[in-house]
């Protein structure tokens, strides 16, 4: 009997379990393809995430690649220029841009093929280091991550915003990927491109990571965790291993800022950090900004969150070989770094805990999947239904809640802009340039030139006399400081009040037109802010708007 019945107990099981793939990464394909519906609405109105990005961040940091395909140049004087930093996101829609046009819907597709990019890296690392006890199973962690991902209503919400985490969170996972191939330098000629072109790769990534966001210095730790792995855990060959990395990383990083920044930009590069001065870890006591911190991290979802907190206490002290699996402490060292940054940075923000949101999806299903396999029948059997249990109370609840937003989509802010943008185009008298704090975006939405009302090199005043914007837009109200800049030299009337989103502070937007004042009523403003405007920054012909070519 007993040679009888175990070639058929084998496929039976092998086939059961692949099945079970299949049917997680069916389910996973469709909620990824829901991404792509609706990509002109709005964030949901009435989520559990108030952000401020779904105001500015899609315009902000796409910006140069806007601006150049609306008006010629990528750069403007005195206005809020983050690509002079962050420079890898927006050269991505432009490339795009060239192709679509200046669209929201164009540059969140952008986003959700780097997020299907994304996907594919981890399902392919989570497969490298994985692996079943006995060749009747089959792993479920790659199709159970994939799920887990796709389906969960906190990614799917800011995966379709055209920002920089997104691109920020795929270059670690390919740099992860990419450190898992590297070889030692070999001098023979097959050899030697064997072992150069991952090393070459991996800087490349590394200075991608943080010319799309400088806070990818914290991600560092991981992908330096997955090269000593791959040395074998030995400290020498992983320094031989990390070498040409670092030196291609760091070569590139000081080219871009010594050979582009520091000569043309540093104003607006040392502005990108000034602006977030505000915050720090020291506004608060440490305990407070602690708990605020790990407290908001149920944005992500209470089940994935309590899910994480169990997996890394049974891992310590009834799964510890777990640890032995190189991504899960790679992945543990990404959370742990990004986490730190949080609490520095002491400003909290939903979509920031994107970053972290998918490592921990992966330590969870990898967790889950590794607690199957238990030492008995009955233990098996418990394992089993504890991992069927959490697997459902994450994405039940998550799934239902992501169904309904691609069910119930608005487009409040999307037809405020286009409103807006009528009734500036049926003006011919006024210039077609749009001051705002959401002016980016409405220039993402509508191709209208514009220009910020709060970010800047140049204090707000200078801006208003120096580009001479026709309108302004304002959420709600006008601020004091806002009106004491344009009252010297516009005369505000208002014009239109569009509804938009659902924050109460930010739920109306308001359409002024700017009525030059004659010369004789023009005087400068009080200043706004105590440090002096930075020197006007040293541009090539052609980088620079002229204030005729903004007019229209």
């Amino acid at each position: 009997m007993t040679e009888t019945s175990t070639p058929t107990a084998v496929p039976h099981r092998l086939s059961a379990a692949r099945v079970l793939n299949a049917v997680l990464l069916g389910a996973a394909a469709v909620f990824f393809v829901l991404h792509f519906l609706h990509l002109n609405a709005d964030f949901p109105n009435n989520s559990p995430w108030m952000d401020w990005a779904k105001y500015t961040d899609e315009g902000w940091y796409g910006d140069a690649a806007i601006r150049h395909y609306v008006t010629g140049h990528w750069y403007w004087r005195g206005d809020f220029n983050p690509a002079v930093a962050l420079p890898v996101w927006p050269a991505l829609e432009w490339i795009v841009f060239r192709f679509t046009g200046v669209s929201v819907a164009a540059a969140r597709a952008l986003t959700l093929v780097v997020v299907g990019l994304t996907l594919v890296v981890f399902y392919r690392l989570i497969a490298r280091n994985t692996h079943s006890r006995t060749q009747a199973e089959i792993s479920i962690a790659p199709a159970l991550a994939m799920l887990m991902l796709c389906s969960s209503s906190f990614l799917y919400v800011f995966d379709r915003m055209a920002i920089v985490e997104p691109l920020l969170i795929c270059l670690t996972a390919l740099a992860l990927l990419t450190a898992e191939h590297l070889h030692p330098l070999r001098m023979r000629r097959a050899g030697l491109v064997k072992s150069i072109l991952p090393a070459l790769a991996l800087g490349v990534l590394l200075a991608a990571m943080v010319l799309a966001k400088t806070t990818a210095i914290s991600l560092f730790p991981a992908v330096a965790y997955m090269v000593w792995a791959r040395a074998g855990y030995r400290l020498r060959p992983a320094v031989k291993l990390a070498i040409v990395p670092c030196v291609v990383a760091a070569a590139l990083w000081l080219a871009y800022f010594y050979g582009f920044v520091h000569p043309h930009y540093m104003a607006d590069y040392k502005y990108l950090f000034d602006a977030n001065g505000y915050t720090g870890i020291e506004l608060d006591p440490v305990a407070t900004v602690v708990l605020n911190t790990l407290t908001d991290a149920l944005w992500m979802g209470k089940a994935l969150c309590f899910s994480f907190v169990a997996v890394v206490v049974l891992v310590m002290f009834w799964r510890p070989r777990l640890m032995a699996n190189p991504l899960v402490p790679a992945l543990l060292l990404w959370i742990g770094g990004y986490t730190t940054f949080l609490l520095y940075h002491n400003n909290l923000q939903p979509r920031y805990y994107t970053v972290i949101a998918v490592p921990i999806a992966v330590v969870v299903a990898i967790g889950l999947d590794n607690f199957r396999y238990a030492d008995n029948r009955f233990a098996r059997a418990v394992a089993a239904s504890a991992v069927a249990l959490t697997v459902c109370a994450m994405v039940i609840p998550d799934a239902a809640e992501q169904i309904d937003f691609v069910l119930h989509p608005t487009y409040e802010f999307e037809t405020a802009a286009q409103n807006i943008k009528r009734v500036v185009m049926a003006d011919p008298t006024h210039s077609h340039l749009i001051m705002s704090i959401s002016g980016s975006d409405l220039t993402l939405m509508t191709g209208l030139p514009s220009i910020d009302d709060d970010f800047g090199t140049m204090d707000m005043d200078v801006r208003a006399r120096t580009y001479q914007p026709g309108w302004y837009v304002a959420w709600n109200d006008i601020e004091d400081d806002k009106m004491q800049a344009l009252a010297p030299y516009f005369r505000l009337e208002r014009v239109a009040t569009f509804p938009a989103l659902d924050d109460p502070e930010r739920n109306q937007m308001i359409l002024y037109r700017l009525d030059p004042l004659p010369a004789n009523e023009s005087k400068p403003a009080a200043p706004l802010r105590k440090a002096a405007t930075p020197k006007p920054l040293v541009t090539k012909a052609g980088q620079q708007p002229s204030t005729e070519q903004l007019q229209h």
